[in-house]
């Protein structure tokens, strides 16, 4: 996945203004929360802090939207040195709101079936749309890029390699957990469908704001 300093550093040097931080800190989050529903209504896990809050969730009786705060609270003193203060604010109001939605989606929207593969396509389009949308509003939805960020400046290591070795791993936890083979399978498409998103539509010169 692309890193936030990535995207900050491409940023425009027009700000958006306060309201419209508002409103996409809003859409974003609602969009990954009804990705995270998808994941979880199939048993699935992604990469990042996101994956690491669905396993909490599996292996433990801890609701989900209280995993994604748990999971994320130790990244944001390693953000707020990184990245700013601003992009910590931010960044942990996105999953403060993440998380109420994960929790008020399922009270309002049954799925009673979806395939997996669905649901992985769906919920990578979605999860992508999402982090793209709070990136260019400088938010993320947590996340192990601060860390693998941190260890390239420590050690030297690949950031891009550290954070495909900890998503990797996240899956192969998630595979662990469930011992289902096409689920796992379909976990490896939601994190390739993700990061094509992100991918595709993620590069500097590509979004102006106004």
């Amino acid at each position: 996945m692309p890193s936030p300093s990535a995207t900050l550093a491409g940023a425009p040097a027009a700000r958006h203004a306060a309201f419209e931080d508002l409103l996409a800190l809003l859409t974003g989050t609602l969009l990954a929360a009804l990705g995270l529903v998808l994941f979880q209504q199939s048993g699935l896990v992604t990469g990042g802090t996101v994956g690491l809050s669905l396993l909490l969730h599996y292996a433990t009786p801890v609701p989900l939207p209280i995993a994604l705060l748990l999971v994320n609270a130790p990244f944001y003193a390693l953000a707020c040195l990184r990245m700013g203060r601003e992009f910590t604010l931010k960044t942990l109001l996105a999953v403060s709101l993440m998380s109420l939605f994960a929790w008020l989606l399922p009270q309002g929207l049954a799925i009673a079936r979806i395939d997996p593969v669905l649901a992985a396509v769906l919920g990578g389009l979605l999860c992508g749309v999402a982090i793209l949308v709070l990136f260019r509003h400088r938010a993320s939805l947590g996340g192990l890029n601060v860390l693998a960020l941190y260890l390239q400046e420590r050690s030297g290591l690949s950031a891009g390699k550290v954070q495909m070795a900890l998503d990797a791993a996240i899956v192969l936890g998630g595979g662990l957990l469930v011992a289902d083979g096409p689920r796992v399978l379909a976990s490896v498409a939601a994190v390739v469908v993700l990061n094509l998103v992100l991918a595709v539509n993620h590069r500097p010169g590509r979004y102006f704001a106004g």
